[in-house]
């Protein structure tokens, strides 16, 4: 088996592809010393953690985030390939849309808007911030161990107020992967902002996405009558979905996997026709419901008849883990922080802190196999799983006793002294 910092190295390679010689060695530099650095995780604090020894002048970087002759796209493709080939196995792929709002203050920054901000906004007060609006594709990966599904990021896009639509993004991002993994297909699942997608027949590629509550619903077209005139395109007219589930009978209990733990919920469904979205074809609509009747009624559907309720409402489930990485993204990778501001720098910067976060779940993954390493602190014992910041921790481990050894200081360090500096360097903030 190899060691863990072999893994690694031979991860950060298989991008080579997106580079050129010189680009690559910063790039591999960069993406080590990024996961290493406990400070802000600006291009100069990265630096300050390289090996000074073998490292190029701070610049250098720099000009490589900016304006440097690689390809983001291509190095999203290295990452999903990877991911697919190692870490899935036959059968669909589940994947995850959704955009998130990158922080980046400054009127210069290139891409930068002024966007609804969804963390801070409420139903009475919407509140707006000044950054990058980024539509991100993550393909839904169950760990060995169980537990909560892992989102890898394996594609990215910037959305510009003049420039595409973000369904539009996430079309353009849909095709890239059909072209990349020609053999396989898909389960898109994004929340009701692309529930339009359904509508656009996307390659190898069934929808999951949230209905509206309001949503204008159809019986199946009346069949021809031979008559002069355009056939129908939609039947009779059916209550909201709202109406639908408050008037339906037959609900089916099922235990279903939610967020990583099993939860009983009551399920209903039936197939309609949601003319404005999918004006063509019949969508599949689920109805779920707490048996407590605690929380409101959700509704979800699906343009692949054949899925069962409790299918659908699992896979929407798991779209959560997009959300928890956006969260490590920003808050443990520090995905907002490098001050790179003009050209492409702006949006490089935040492609390459989501691709370092699947990068680093891809590893950690692959070296723990189903029995993970990880610490259980005394205020929650009760930890069954890793998370990201448990998984980067191990990985500053296995870079740092690379580099820190019982010969690093002058006089010798005993291995005690090693092994404090190595735990202080991997779990610190």
């Amino acid at each position: 088996m190899s060691r863990p910092g072999q893994v690694w190295k031979a991860l950060l390679a298989s991008a080579v592809g997106a580079f050129t010689s010189p680009s690559f060695a910063l790039f591999c530099e960069l993406m080590t010393a990024w996961a290493c650095t406990t400070a802000r995780r600006s291009i100069v604090q990265m630096v300050g953690v390289m090996d000074p020894a073998s490292r190029a002048a701070h610049d250098a970087y720099h000009r490589l985030v900016r304006a440097g002759a690689w390809s983001l796209a291509r190095c999203f493709e290295a990452l999903c390939k990877l991911v697919v080939a190692s870490l899935l196995g036959p059968g669909r792929i589940v994947l995850y849309l959704d955009d998130t709002l990158f922080h980046r203050n400054g009127p210069k920054v290139e891409g930068a808007a002024s966007w609804r901000d969804a963390v801070r906004s409420t139903k009475k007060r919407v509140v707006y911030a000044r950054g990058l609006n980024l539509v991100v594709l993550c393909v839904g990966v169950t760990p060995p161990w169980g537990g909560m599904t892992v989102a890898i990021p394996v594609n990215l896009r910037l959305h510009r107020k003049d420039g595409p639509t973000m369904p539009a993004l996430a079309r353009e991002m849909m095709a890239d992967l059909a072209a990349w993994l020609p053999e396989r297909s898909f389960v898109l699942c994004g929340d009701g902002a692309y529930a339009t997608l359904a509508g656009d027949h996307l390659e190898r590629t069934t929808v999951v996405s949230r209905m509206r509550r309001d949503a204008a619903l159809y019986e199946t077209p009346p069949p021809l009558t031979g008559k002069a005139g355009r056939p129908r395109k939609r039947g009779a007219r059916l209550p909201t979905p709202v109406k639908l589930a408050q008037a339906a009978t037959g609900f089916k209990k099922v235990e279903l996997d939610w967020r990583g733990r099993r939860v009983t919920k009551l399920v209903w469904s039936r197939d309609v026709l949601w003319y404005r979205v999918c004006p063509d074809a019949l969508v599949r609509l689920v109805v779920v419901r707490d048996p407590a009747g605690k929380e409101p009624d959700d509704f979800f559907f699906t343009t692949d008849l054949a899925m069962s309720a409790a299918e659908v409402v699992e896979i929407y489930a798991g779209r959560w883990a997009i959300e928890v990485c956006y969260r490590d993204v920003k808050q443990v990778v520090g995905g907002q922080e490098p001050q790179s501001w003009k050209d492409k720098g702006p949006e490089r910067a935040a492609g390459l802190s989501f691709w370092l976060y699947g990068a680093i779940w891809t590893w950690y993954i692959a070296v723990s196999g189903s029995h993970p390493s990880f610490g259980i602190q005394p205020w929650y014992p009760t930890k069954r799983a890793p998370s990201f910041a448990d998984a980067l921790a191990e990985l500053r481990r296995t870079l740092w006793r690379e580099r820190i050894s019982r010969a690093s200081g002058a006089p010798v360090l005993d291995q005690q002294t090693v092994d404090v500096l190595v735990e202080a360097l991997a779990v610190a903030a």
